[in-house]
């Protein structure tokens, strides 16, 4: 019998084994290298975002743990992503290299110098859509005849028509080259920086785990819950990040004949709808999509308080409290404190993004961009000039108090929802409003 070709299978924002297109087509072609590239480039930028490098060390150690139970084990390498794939390729004699596609200015550029060096030395590159996202980010365009979809009802409309593939089953084997490859390094050896205390990593098993028990009960009440700040969440979104879970599967195995599981799926909607439009637009990780009359400023003074939870308004400094303690805040919290820095504050939203982006350990450019650009009036939202006012806000979505309660201790004993009003019984440790709000 012939030697099969050797394959190579990059992982990158695909870190498993189930529903991977990337690893079946590197089965599907020949014997496996799965390698993946601690890229010195990321490492080493200051500040480092603490709670995504903590978390992908171990989505890595338990990708590695599953190959094992594959036959198989995961090369690592370090240093430059084009260098060390190259190398690798021929060291193994590979005849392709696979990889996941995706959208930011980072990984386009890392495609194109991967394909570059690849013509050079003679393998493939197979690049494969729709294993970052449920749908490739360019196949749905507007009967306009432009590139994106600018408004998300439309596109929500032509992803729930759009046929979803069989996920993929985990390999039963595989037949894999043992090269060399070194140690996954301890976080402390790569950052001195503690992160988030409250941080809660994992990996493909621990997200399967947590996707079972969304999915048998609580995905049921998403729609009446989803938004309610203390209420429970999935908590799935880091592991679809770094893509321990596959978006298309999750969405594969929801009920969308459901109200919840309806409202689960559109959310990752969204997430689909944002990278279609940074795939086409690159630039709006740092530009206006829609430029607004008076560009955002900067007041270092008002921008701290907002940082450090300190402007006074409760529901604002829970959520940014809670972001630097747990490296996460739910959806809404998102949308609160963003309208709050953005459109209340006036404070240039790139601020903001780069401040959830350093903490945030679901921090996606294509996400965070654009729900800030959506916050800030200058992206997709068909009403840029709504503000969302914090204390209707707290009274809509923290009804009783709670959310505000546990994240700021100076006001845990104030009852019920007078806690959204602080200003009225003068708490001493906590500071008076940094503006005013109708309703105070």
């Amino acid at each position: 019998m012939a030697e099969r070709a050797v394959a190579i299978a990059l992982f990158t924002r695909d870190l498993r084994v189930h529903d991977n297109p990337v690893l079946a087509a590197a089965v599907a072609a020949g014997t496996v290298v799965p390698l993946f590239v601690l890229d010195d480039g990321i490492l080493g930028r200051e500040p480092v975002a603490a709670n995504r490098l903590r978390f992908l060390l171990a989505a890595l150690a338990d990708l590695d743990a599953e190959l094992r139970e594959l036959g198989a084990r995961l090369i690592v390498r370090r240093g430059s992503v084009v260098e060390e794939v190259d190398r690798v390729a021929v060291e193994t004699g590979a005849a392709s290299v696979h990889v996941a596609a995706d959208v930011s200015h980072y990984s386009r550029r890392r495609e194109r110098e991967l394909r570059g060096r690849a013509q050079e030395s003679g393998y493939r590159l197979v690049v494969h859509p729709a294993t970052v996202t449920v749908v490739d980010t360019g196949e749905l365009r507007p009967a306009t005849g432009r590139d994106h979809f600018a408004v998300f009802s439309p596109y929500l409309r032509r992803w729930l028509e759009t046929p979803l593939r069989a996920p993929l089953p985990r390999p039963d084997r595989l037949r894999a080259v043992d090269i060399e490859s070194v140690e996954l390094p301890a976080y402390s050896e790569l950052s001195s920086d503690p992160g988030s205390p409250g941080l809660t990593v994992g990996g493909e098993t621990a997200g399967r785990k947590l996707l079972r028990e969304w999915l048998s009960g609580p995905v049921e009440s998403y729609h009446t819950d989803n938004d309610i700040l203390a209420g429970a969440t999935s908590g799935l979104s880091p592991y679809l990040h770094f893509g321990c879970l596959s978006a298309a599967e999750v969405v594969r195995r929801t009920d969308l004949d459901t109200p919840g599981g309806y409202a689960f799926a559109r959310q990752i909607a969204w997430r689909d709808f944002h990278h279609q439009m940074l795939a086409a637009r690159p630039d709006l990780a740092r530009t206006d999509y829609r430029p607004r009359p008076t560009p955002g400023r900067r007041d270092p003074q008002a921008f701290a308080a907002w940082r450090d939870g300190r402007t006074g308004y409760p529901v604002v400094d829970a959520a940014m409290r809670q972001l630097q303690a747990e490296g996460f805040m739910p959806g809404r919290a998102r949308l609160i404190a963003a309208s709050f820095l953005a459109k209340s504050l006036g404070v240039d939203w790139r601020l903001g993004a780069a401040h959830f982006m350093h903490w945030l350990v679901d921090g996606d450019i294509a996400n965070n961009q654009l729900n800030w650009q959506w916050a800030a009036g200058t992206g997709t939202d068909t009403r840029p000039n709504r503000i969302l006012n914090p204390i209707r806000q707290a009274d809509r979505y923290d009804p009783d108090g709670d959310y505000v309660r546990r994240w700021l201790p100076e006001l845990a004993d104030i009852p019920g929802v007078a806690v959204h009003k602080p200003w009225r019984i003068l708490v001493p440790d906590y500071p008076a409003p940094i503006i005013e709000f109708n309703g105070m």
